[in-house]
């Protein structure tokens, strides 16, 4: 005779939802899944393995990171020393081995309080990716010859922006407890494999992903205090702010903002407060250099000017890409109040952060690692994120033939300029795309893969199941349910059901 259950048993099975299988809603899951035996079935011992999704997720990132790695091996052994072609041809490039030098962390020099010998007199990072560079400079070996030394640093940064990796498959993994195998999405991007060691976004990013799940798990003050690091190695995570904002505006969650905004600008203070006052001419260059930086690789500003007779200045771009950029943020406000429905933050945050770089001046091929994580937050159907993958190896190629093309002289190795515009629109209209998609799941929740399983907004931390206090147009007067699907309905709204602990 089987115990009748206790009411705690009872409680947590009405409250804590069996968990998402990964093939049971997607079609290109569960064709994928016959690769490893098939969709997972309904009798699986799930968790009760050391398999756990964690595990298996974060040791694929990993691996995947390894094959990056291994992609990278044509440079790494002679073509980032031999000629300017090689590595374009290769598609193995990289900025870590060239800095080693460039930057004066062979010789020694203290970045941003020594000046450099170069075209550039100061280091032209935030501060905390200062830090990382400085620290790999200290574990690479000072003996052999430069080439041997810039290996070594590249192996160095390499292993340090795995464990990044490894850290934003893990954050990911855990934002949306129930969805855990959609952070599969970001170990198995491909274009995560072949951006991860171009440069030190991983930073960043992991320190952003580590942010949202916090956020989550509705610790605002822990969420600013790590997007504020964020900021401080790189600019982009201080844009999640605003569409923490606007949702917290709709919601009605003031005091939570707050302390994510405190945390935030103090924890960017401390980091970048100390060099500010004591090297202010080397703390800056990120920013000058951000702002007089001409029209670069990967915008639609280049391919406007490589084909007009009278190419606009450097100012009116900054000014017509803040111009751009601040509409798309009305946009995305508008949006968020008047949506039939409050939209979940990772929808927001991917959209915020995907209108910069659209509307930017430069799109380097790492630029793509900012996206991935909020992708699978946002969006996690592996169609839509595949197409989207698809557009970005395709541009990953594009810039190094085109570069190639460049430095090949006569020989014109690689891929011409009408060709390289090509590769720009496909990146942009990938972008685009999925931007597309996550705009009509706020506008038609029925079709948001993560609503229609029941939940709110699993990474919305104080957000998730919050009343509305601020709404406009017709999302003032909505029905019972403001979204109608068969399945599961989640009551959003209710008392108390934004407070959530850890």
């Amino acid at each position: 005779m089987c115990p009748m259950p206790s009411a705690e048993t009872t409680q947590s099975s009405v409250h804590e939802p069996d968990p998402v299988r990964p093939t049971k809603d997607d079609e290109v899951a569960r064709s994928g899944s016959e690769l490893i035996g098939g969709p997972i079935g309904r009798r699986a011992l799930l968790g009760t393995s050391w398999w756990t999704p964690v595990r298996v997720i974060a040791l694929v990132a990993i691996g995947m990171f390894a094959l990056g790695m291994v992609q990278k091996a044509p440079c790494y052994n002679g073509a980032w020393f031999v000629g300017a072609s090689s590595q374009y041809t290769h598609a193995c490039y990289s900025d870590i081995p060239h800095l080693y030098q460039g930057r004066g962390f062979a010789d020694g020099l203290v970045p941003y309080f020594d000046k450099l010998s170069g075209d550039m007199e100061y280091l032209e990072y935030p501060v905390l990716t200062g830090v990382f560079m400085e620290v790999a400079s200290w574990l690479t070996p000072g003996s052999g010859s430069i080439q041997d030394q810039e290996q070594w640093y590249w192996m160095v940064n390499a292993g340090m922006l795995m464990a990044c990796a490894a850290v934003i498959a893990v954050c990911v993994t855990r934002t949306h407890a129930r969805r855990p195998w959609d952070g599969l999405l970001v170990a198995l991007a491909p274009a995560f494999a072949l951006t991860a060691t171009i440069n030190w976004d991983l930073l960043a990013v992991a320190l952003t992903a580590a942010a949202m799940l916090m956020w989550s798990r509705g610790r605002p003050l822990a969420f600013g205090v790590l997007l504020g690091l964020a900021t401080a190695a790189k600019l982009y995570p201080a844009l999640l702010l605003g569409a923490l904002f606007v949702l917290c505006w709709r919601a009605g969650k003031w005091r939570d903002f707050g302390k994510a905004l405190g945390g935030t600008a103090v924890a960017w203070v401390i980091v970048n407060g100390p060099v500010m006052l004591l090297a202010f001419d080397g703390w800056s260059k990120f920013y000058t250099f951000s702002q007089k930086r001409g029209v670069d690789f990967g915008s639609f500003w280049l391919i406007l000017a490589q084909n007009s007779d009278d190419p606009l200045s450097t100012d009116t771009v900054n000014t017509l890409a803040t111009l751009l950029m601040l509409l798309c943020c009305a946009g995305v406000a508008a949006l968020t109040l008047t949506a039939p429905r409050r939209p979940r933050f990772a929808q927001l945050a991917f959209l915020i952060v995907a209108a910069f770089i659209l509307t930017n001046k430069v799109y380097s091929p790492q630029y793509v690692l900012w996206l991935i994580p909020l992708a699978a937050l946002a969006r996690p159907k592996w169609r839509d994120f595949l197409i989207w993958q698809a557009c970005e190896v395709a541009y990953f190629l594009g810039i190094w033939m085109y570069l190639a093309y460049t430095t090949s002289g006569d020989a014109h190795k690689g891929l011409p300029t009408d060709g390289y515009h090509w590769a720009i629109g496909v990146h942009l209209l990938g972008t685009l795309y999925l931007c597309a998609v996550i705009v009509r799941d706020i506008l038609m929740p029925e079709r948001d893969v993560v609503r229609r399983t029941g939940d709110d907004d699993p990474s919305g931390g104080v957000l998730d199941g919050a009343e509305d206090v601020f709404v406009l147009g017709a999302a003032a007067h909505p029905p019972k349910h403001a979204a109608h699907f068969d399945g599961p309905q989640v009551e959003w709204g209710s008392p108390g059901a934004g407070d959530r602990s850890l």
